[in-house]
């Protein structure tokens, strides 16, 4: 049965009220909207959390830890924390929504994975059995104000815009056609996740809807559910 939602979410540790501290209501917006999409995940059977990382499957068993920035008190999972960045901030989110009951998987792709490479994944996801719900972590380009961090790049904000356009009107030949080597001078961290998500809604009806788009802190964040 191929994927029946999917959600898509940036994963900056700062959505985690006890990493931003006096900062958290500035993503007060960014995470209800994360929650939200999430939560259309709840129908499914079972949950992929997919983020870009060292290449690897995990159970849902798996630890992740937010100690490094702050907030060692903060796990998801049981263990050692395992878990990349985006993987653990999916899982954490997952776990404030009424889709935390399901089983779960982690799958981390590589930040360099060649685009063809992640389409496959995405086909083969769809192949499942089982009803999928797809939660996407990956943020937009990182270079899009003076005060990223890293500095600004002319086409930061066209690059972002080009995927937030291809979320909205589930744009996949957009998506599968992103340039690897643009998004890395950008350090878009999503590009691998989103063409992984184009290969497994290509057979699918689901419509898409962007509801949220913007770079708080210079970095693009994007929030769309696919249903």
């Amino acid at each position: 049965m191929p994927v029946t939602a999917a959600a898509v979410c940036p994963h900056p540790p700062l959505l985690v009220p006890e990493v931003a501290t006096g900062a958290a209501p500035d993503l007060a917006d960014l995470r209800t909207a994360c929650l939200t999409a999430i939560n259309h995940l709840a129908e499914t059977t079972h949950i992929l959390v997919v983020g870009s990382g060292a290449e690897g499957t995990y159970d849902a068993s798996a630890g992740g830890g937010f100690g490094a920035y702050g907030a060692p008190q903060v796990r998801i999972g049981v263990g050692p924390a395992v878990l990349p960045l985006s993987l653990a901030v999916g899982g954490w989110l997952l776990e404030q929504t009424k889709a935390a009951r399901l089983p779960r998987t982690y799958r981390a792709v590589a930040v360099d994975a060649a685009p063809a490479d992640c389409v496959r994944l995405g086909r083969e996801i769809a192949s499942s059995n089982e009803r999928i719900g797809l939660l996407v972590m990956g943020d937009g380009s990182a270079r899009r104000s003076e005060h990223s961090p890293v500095h600004l790049h002319p086409r930061a904000e066209i690059f972002d815009t080009t995927v937030a356009n291809a979320f909205q009107h589930k744009d996949l030949d957009v998506l599968q056609a992103l340039d690897p080597q643009l998004a890395t001078e950008l350090q878009a961290a999503g590009r691998a996740p989103w063409q992984v998500l184009a290969g497994a809604l290509e057979n699918t009806a689901l419509n898409g809807d962007l509801t949220y788009e913007a770079a708080p802190y210079g970095v693009g964040y994007f929030v769309a559910s696919f249903t």
